[in-house]
């Protein structure tokens, strides 16, 4: 796992930390000693200093020479101060899970057989206290599951008693949760699977490389995302007119209204799927269809979203900066504006960052920041640790 640069320290102090490490020495003792050859350094650098590496070309009328702050080959690892469990990185999956919970495909099925197991044996066993056109008994259980779940409500089989009514409308909630919350996930995960295939459609004769083609996607991603959407949902109302059209035995037109009516969940009623074949193809493709459409809606308004970001974009870096910019930039009022503070600057006249957020970046940086050198480095980072 690639890891910022930390600052590096003297051969001497990389020596005399090695020879601790290799005697058995506790962390405490390095920690200690860390801390007093440290505080014999020079004057403390700005915090927010050395952030950005310095340009590849030469520079005219430069005065000044930005550092840049590497990591000396000799200096003691992070890993060596740490034990496997304290060093940091990326997130352990049960603790992504717990932050933005993104169901596999296996869970996703899972909840949705359960769910529709639940609302099959359930509406099953009161199939009498439900009035409309009926074909097959675990069938209509399952359709009429499916139907109320996508809030689609044809109306061609509707709860006549007090228990019917009450089960569909606990399984309505529980239904929408389970698109809200499992199925769109699902959709927007298989979608990204899908845009590289859509990709190479769109660019067959195009030359790249697959790292060209898939900067190319992490650019456009909303872009391809739409696209994809917009593809499978023309695909999917194609299928369901003409299966209505063939085997329900509708006009053409009703078809189409049909599909219309379902994949944007009103529903009428007037036309619906009401053979046995047809309720057991509207299983599949009523969640389907009505998934895709939502993901196709979102798609777009994240596409509408970024085109009006990078239109601010494009105003805010394009403008002329005045000496009000140049005073508000200059977050440590030292009269200049640096490469980190300009960017600052910059990424909150965009909109990407807040007050809010540089306030709880810097206190987190002012937490691991023990020492208080305006600076991080394996000291701190072990106090850290050994403080919580």
């Amino acid at each position: 796992m690639h890891r910022k640069p930390i600052r590096s320290v003297s051969y001497s102090i990389d020596a005399e930390v090695h020879s601790l490490v290799e005697r058995g020495t506790c962390k405490v003792e390095i920690v200690l000693l860390f801390r007093q050859l440290m505080a014999n350094e020079s004057a403390k650098r700005p915090l927010l200093s050395g952030l950005v590496d310095p340009p590849k070309y030469p520079q005219k009328n430069t005065t000044t020479k930005r550092k840049r702050f590497l990591r000396s080959k000799s200096a003691p690892s992070v890993d060596t101060l740490l034990g496997p469990t304290e060093v940091g990185g990326t997130l352990p999956d049960s603790k992504l899970n717990s932050i933005y919970f993104r169901p596999s495909l296996k869970q996703v099925v899972l909840y949705l057989v359960i769910y529709l197991g639940a609302g099959a044996a359930c509406f099953y066993l009161v199939k009498d206290q439900l009035s409309g056109k009926k074909t097959n008994g675990v069938l209509d259980a399952i359709y009429f599951s499916i139907v109320t779940m996508t809030t689609v409500g044809y109306g061609d089989m509707v709860p006549n008693s007090v228990t019917t009514k009450l089960l569909a409308s606990v399984f309505v909630f529980t239904g929408m949760a389970i698109v809200g919350m499992l199925l769109s996930r699902a959709a927007d995960y298989l979608v990204e699977k899908q845009e590289m295939m859509l990709y190479k459609a769109l660019h067959m004769r195009c030359k790249g490389g697959e790292a060209h083609m898939l900067k190319q996607i992490e650019t456009n991603k909303v872009k391809y995302k739409f696209y994809t959407t917009a593809v499978i949902l023309v695909l999917l109302i194609t299928i369901g007119t003409v299966f209505l059209w063939k085997v329900e035995k509708l006009d053409f037109v009703d078809a189409f209204y049909c599909v219309c009516s379902t994949i944007t969940t009103l529903g009428y009623g007037d036309k619906s799927f009401s053979t046995g074949g047809g309720r057991a193809f509207a299983i599949f493709w009523i969640v389907t269809s009505t998934v895709c459409v939502a993901q196709f809606f979102l798609y777009l308004a994240e596409l509408n979203a970024e085109h009006r970001q990078k239109l601010l974009a494009k105003w805010v870096l394009t403008r002329r900066m005045t000496f009000v910019d140049l005073e508000a930039a200059d977050l440590d009022d030292d009269g200049v504006v640096g490469a980190a503070e300009f960017i600052i600057y910059k990424l909150k006249e965009m909109g990407k960052i807040s007050e809010e957020d540089i306030a709880l970046v810097m206190e987190e940086f002012e937490d691991l920041d023990i020492d208080r050198s305006g600076t991080l480095s394996a000291a701190d980072l072990v106090l850290a640790q050994s403080n919580r």
